[in-house]
């Protein structure tokens, strides 16, 4: 650290280590709030033992979340975020080569499978251990229960042979931990069978459970029966065949919620930085919350006002790019640039790409072009590759801005970063644009899908009016 002269001739002290742990933590995006529960959690990790931090191992640290693991106050995304404050400050504030290699993923997996190991054998408050819970109890387990370490190892070929097939079809890293976990739940289901033993009763069985005990949405139940369904014919090589007649959540028909160009202008107007930007994206382009945060540099086209847009599917589609948001995209850019420069002058710079293309391409992930418009803060490891990458931001924080921003506005209907995108076709069908725009604009594969937001215009259908206004 330097060492400033002061006017009077003295040396100044250099800043305590968590200060500038502090201030480093603000000065990589980390909100200030935040950053104080970092420096708790790095600071309680220096106290766990003796000697200097420079000195610690991987091994320390794996010591250290086993204890927060014990602790009765804690839960799954404390663990989280303690990781990530004791990864910052090897990886960030000491620069420690080591720390840039450790496996940091396997040593929150292995806290969090602890504290869920934990959690199950723990009874609900009020009851004994030698006791069967009530089966109304909250502490009740359900039939399907949460995996443990030691089940996960049970049928460690079934979930790689999963993972392999899963894979080998591109699916994304979000359907493949879908399915491994519903192929796990499964299997705690029937927990005295092989899945030799296992057949089209027992998949009736568990579809049945799902909506009967579990109580879960159409969508839910479908997803479980689709990783089922993939499990027997492209791991096990077997033909389901005909599952019969098994009850089936009834899917609601509901009427997007749409906020008035009014209450967008109050919820905008809650929000700021960043967050603000991308929310009025949401609105001014019609785009999916996901769509928004994977935008790329190459997307985006100020010449024609234009973004490029690669949704559902992989269907790719053009929308509007607001005049309102040019000066704010183009500094972003330039913010989104200097990041970028940086982190190739560290070695890094390297962005996620589909797996042909990053074959055919083999630079292209560090090129300007290809990077995110919104990367995330930190830089981070890959899951399947283990290369360090800078990931986009992650769309839960754009979530949660839009949530409390409708609380301080105080929209009593239900807004979210979907209802701004319902927003979007609501307001250009009220100014007159036809059906068969908004259609393409969205995405939609069928108009029939967009003839819902007809319904919740101003004057619907044949503009009716109440027999109350005659």
């Amino acid at each position: 650290m330097d060492i400033d002269k002061s006017v009077k001739g003295k040396v100044s002290r250099p800043m305590p280590l968590w200060a500038a742990y502090r201030q480093n933590l603000i000065r990589h995006g980390v909100p200030a709030e935040q950053a104080e529960w970092y420096v708790r959690w790095a600071e309680g990790f220096a106290k766990s033992m003796k000697g200097p931090l420079a000195s610690r191992s991987g091994t320390d640290i794996l010591r250290y979340l086993e204890k927060l693991a014990d602790r009765a106050d804690m839960n799954e995304w404390r663990i989280r975020q303690a990781v990530q404050a004791v990864r910052f400050l090897y990886q960030e504030q000491l620069n420690t080569t080591w720390a840039r290699k450790w496996e940091w993923d396997k040593a929150e997996g292995h806290a969090v499978a602890l504290l869920n190991k934990k959690a199950e054998t723990v009874p609900a408050s009020g009851s004994k251990p030698d006791q069967p819970l009530p089966e109304n109890d909250k502490g009740t387990r359900f039939a399907d229960r949460r995996p443990t370490d030691n089940f996960r190892e049970k049928h460690a070929e079934l979930v790689a042979g999963l993972r392999k097939e899963i894979r080998q079809r591109h699916y994304s890293l979000r359907t493949e931990q879908s399915y491994e976990s519903w192929v796990l739940r499964f299997l705690a289901f029937h927990p005295d069978k092989t899945i030799s033993e296992i057949g089209t009763g027992e998949i009736r069985a568990y579809l049945d459970y799902l909506v009967q005990e579990r109580q879960v949405a159409a969508s839910t139940q479908s997803q479980a029966l689709n990783a089922l369904v993939f499990l027997f014919k492209q791991v096990l090589q077997v033909q389901v065949g005909e599952i019969g007649d098994f009850t089936r959540s009834r899917r609601p028909r509901k009427l997007p919620d749409v906020l008035s160009p009014g209450e967008v202008a109050q919820l905008l107007a809650e929000m700021s930085g960043i967050h603000a930007f991308m929310a009025g994206l949401l609105y001014g382009s019609g785009l999916r919350l996901l769509e928004c945060v994977r935008l790329r540099v190459k997307d985006i086209d100020f010449k024609y006002r234009q973004i490029k847009v690669w949704g559902k599917g992989g269907k790719h589609r053009l929308t509007m790019l607001p005049n309102r948001y040019e000066g704010e995209l183009r500094e972003q850019l330039r913010r989104v640039r200097d990041m970028h420069e940086t982190d190739l002058r560290n070695g890094h710079g390297e962005v996620y790409m589909e797996p042909a293309l990053a074959r055919k391409y083999t630079n292209a992930s560090r090129e300007w072009a290809w990077q995110y418009v919104f990367p995330a803060n930190g830089l981070s490891v890959d899951p399947r590759s283990g290369k360090v990458r800078r990931h986009h931001i992650h769309e839960t924080s754009l979530q949660k801005a839009v949530k409390a921003a409708a609380r301080k506005a105080g929209i009593t209907k239900q807004a979210s970063c979907h209802t701004l995108r319902h927003s979007f076709a609501t307001h250009l069908l009220e100014a007159g644009y036809d059906i068969r725009t908004v259609q393409e604009l969205l995405g939609h594969e069928n108009v029939s899908t967009t003839m819902i937001y007809t319904h919740v215009m101003n004057r619907p259908g044949l503009a009716v009016k109440s027999p109350a206004d005659l």
